[in-house]
């Protein structure tokens, strides 16, 4: 029973940390949008190491390198995904927020972050359905432009 109970406890551990990590949406108030953009940073960089060794395994015919190709593609994907989870979990859900037309600055600013949050998740698929690092490179340069644009200048890392 104690070993059930320690599980149990385990799980609700476990899926509470992946609920935190996804943020709450109460609003609570608390935000690291900086830690954000440097966890969109971290998994461009870990998209585009999974293209370079799924070009590096293709061309290999041993069971070990089947096997660390399939393992390089899903985690390739899974960081696309992650990535664009804070796109619209995060950015778009809570942290960017509708402006009036009438307020002609505030409303160009909203619909270039929107713009901008639609292109980086728009290449995050890309990502997914390639093996290109164009796409990575893409999304480098967009997010280094959201940065700019949200952050209201080159905010400092």
């Amino acid at each position: 029973m104690k070993k059930l109970l320690l599980l149990a406890g385990f799980i609700i551990v476990l899926s509470a940390a992946e609920r935190s990590y996804a943020h709450c949406e109460i609003p609570c108030g608390i935000y690291d949008d900086q830690t954000r953009i440097h966890l969109m940073e971290e998994y461009i960089a870990t998209m585009e190491k999974s293209i370079y060794k799924i070009k590096e395994l293709s061309g290999k015919k041993d069971p070990h390198s089947y096997n660390q190709l399939v393992r390089w593609i899903d985690n390739k994907d899974r960081h696309a995904e992650k990535f664009q989870k804070i796109v619209w979990q995060y950015f778009l859900t809570q942290r960017v927020k509708p402006a009036k037309p009438e307020d002609k600055e505030k409303y160009k600013k909203y619909i270039k972050q929107i713009e901008l949050l639609h292109k980086l998740s728009f290449y995050a698929m890309k990502v997914k359905q390639n093996v290109d690092t164009k796409y990575t490179k893409k999304l480098y340069r967009l997010l280094n432009q959201f940065e700019e644009i949200y952050f209201g200048k080159k905010h400092s890392h």
